[in-house]
């Protein structure tokens, strides 16, 4: 589409009238060109993921520490502080994890090196000449968190850690998952033509899905989702009509198919599902444009991320082909199957999909509305094409199926929703089928509730404490919203009985920033 165009209601010239207009079709149009609505779109998402970053310090932060002050893999400093730390006799110390996300959160730590290195010395500085003047508590009810705390600070490490946990989220994961709603917007002006749709559905994609929850925290889950929607689209340009003969991005698909291997091994069920689609949709091209070497990229785009796993493997642990899980002491769950992974249990996937701890169907009733699909498809109203409906449900169905054989799985109590996420962008472009066509109210109401359930689970991220998610809904309503970097400074002491209204306030500043600056009609 070109910069500028016009897109049309949905079922424009169809014989629409009032009261059968889709639940988001615009009466006129916005004052944007298509580039630039996708712009305003990516800053927007970007500046409200970054507000409500968590300072937890997850295993993933620690090699990206060490490789933005060391150039290593090893993190044999912080032995003791995380139970996913091993060590390898003459080697050094791991985490029971693959590289990825600590590569992507390592280059914002490296680049902001300079300011938060400063601060670190001026926090300890203060402390060491005014040792009883600072507080050296950390408040909650979870005696791990308070251990954990103690320790930081007994090695100086807890200022590092939290600027650390702000850096690499607020420059490394929420641009990538706002780059991520842009693509989905993109997905869905293509399918609908209809630019209010495809705006305020990839707006619900950011913030009334696990998008937001897992985007708070430097995650390999949500990495891994919005790396395989990169592929996926890259393959499907769903832009180009069938004829127009546009090649797919088939080597920059690989390439991010295959890094969501080296983010996590469950990226093999990605590259699989990937791989087959691939194939449909280089077999359905014209004869005439239709290259054998265009498979070859896919395989060597997915080939040259791969080598960076083997790679990683190789130069830490001395074997290329074997996973960290093979060097890491015994732990929970490691004595069923092979390190943890079993056949499919029925009672880990119905918690999978339905628990009141790390439920996805729990965590985001939006995505509940993919039970429906099937109502539209057999009337054959339906926005993706069978070759896409079937890599949907193939990619979800093999991820779920997963999840239910990897006993790990069962520890999420204390996490919230995490190993299914990847699938939340494709079962999203199913929901996306039934909002635009549900009535109007109801599509608003369920969207509305459903943000605000995602903003709890954001907010309040102690899940293992009552009722999981439950718990964090009835905190926040009853006890009044607050971000969860504002509530670790709380605990540490650093904070008192603040108000989230200038914060709230800078925010929508800035969103009348961005979406008033530069505003042009388009007649």
């Amino acid at each position: 589409m070109s910069e500028g165009s016009h897109v049309q209601p949905l079922n424009e010239g169809a014989g629409e009238t009032a009261g059968s207009r889709t639940a988001f079709a615009p009466k006129r149009d916005l004052r944007y060109s298509e580039k630039s609505l996708a712009i305003r779109i990516f800053f927007v998402a970007w500046l409200i993921f970054a507000l409500h970053f968590a300072t937890n310090t997850v295993r993933e932060v620690y090699p990206a520490l060490s490789l933005g002050d060391h150039l290593s893999f090893d993190v044999s400093e912080y032995k003791g502080l995380h139970p996913d730390i091993f060590e390898i006799p003459g080697r050094g110390a791991f985490i029971n994890n693959n590289p990825g996300a600590s590569m992507v959160g390592a280059v914002p730590y490296f680049l902001f090196r300079p300011i938060t290195d400063r601060i670190v010395e001026r926090v300890q500085a203060r402390r060491t000449s005014a040792p009883q003047a600072q507080p050296a508590k950390y408040d909650t009810i979870y005696p791990l968190a308070r251990e954990f705390y103690e320790r930081a600070r007994e090695k100086g490490l807890d200022i590092k850690f939290g600027l650390a946990a702000g850096v690499t989220q607020a420059f490394g994961m929420a641009p990538i998952s706002a780059l991520g709603v842009v693509v989905m917007f993109w997905i869905l002006l293509a399918l609908t033509k209809n630019t209010k749709a495809s705006l305020l559905l990839a707006l619900l994609f950011a913030f009334a899905t696990p998008i937001f929850y897992r985007t708070a925290q430097l995650n390999q889950n949500a990495l891994l989702a919005n790396f395989a929607l990169f592929s996926f689209v890259l393959l499907w340009r769903p832009w180009h009509s069938d004829d127009v003969r546009k090649r797919p991005l088939y080597f920059v698909a690989g390439l991010c198919g295959g890094w969501t291997v080296v983010l996590d091994y469950s990226g093999v069920i990605a590259v699989t599902a990937l791989t087959g689609y691939a194939f449909a949709r280089w077999f359905t091209e014209a004869r005439e444009t239709r290259r054998l070497a265009d498979l070859g990229l896919f395989v060597a785009g997915v080939g040259m991320s791969l080598s960076v796993l083997a790679a990683y493997q190789w130069s830490s642990f001395g074997n290329p082909f074997l996973p960290a899980q093979s060097y890491m002491p015994p732990a929970n769950f490691t004595e069923l199957g092979y390190r943890g992974f079993s056949l499919p249990q029925l009672d880990l996937l119905l918690e999978t999909a339905f628990g009141l701890r790390y439920g996805l169907f729990t965590s985001a009733p939006l995505l509940i509305l993919a039970f429906l699909v099937p109502i539209w498809i057999r009337k054959g109203s339906r926005l993706l094409k069978a070759r896409e409906i079937w890599f949907v449900i193939s990619f979800v169905a093999l991820f779920f199926v997963f999840c239910a054989a990897n006993q790990y799985g069962r520890m999420q109590f204390n996490t919230g929703v995490r190993h299914i996420v990847p699938v939340v962008p494709f079962v999203f472009l199913l929901v996306a089928n039934v909002l635009i066509r549900i009535p109007k109210m109801i599509a608003v109401a369920f969207s509305l509730l459903a943000t605000y359930w995602s903003w709890c689970l954001v907010m309040y991220r102690d899940v293992e404490q009552g009722s999981g998610i439950f718990e964090a809904v009835k905190h926040i309503t009853l006890g009044g919203p607050s971000f969860p970097w504002l509530t670790t400074l709380e605990r540490m002491g650093f904070a008192h009985n603040v108000s989230l209204v200038p914060f709230l306030g800078l925010v929508v500043i800035g969103i009348a920033l961005i979406c008033l600056t530069g505003v042009r009609r388009y007649d």
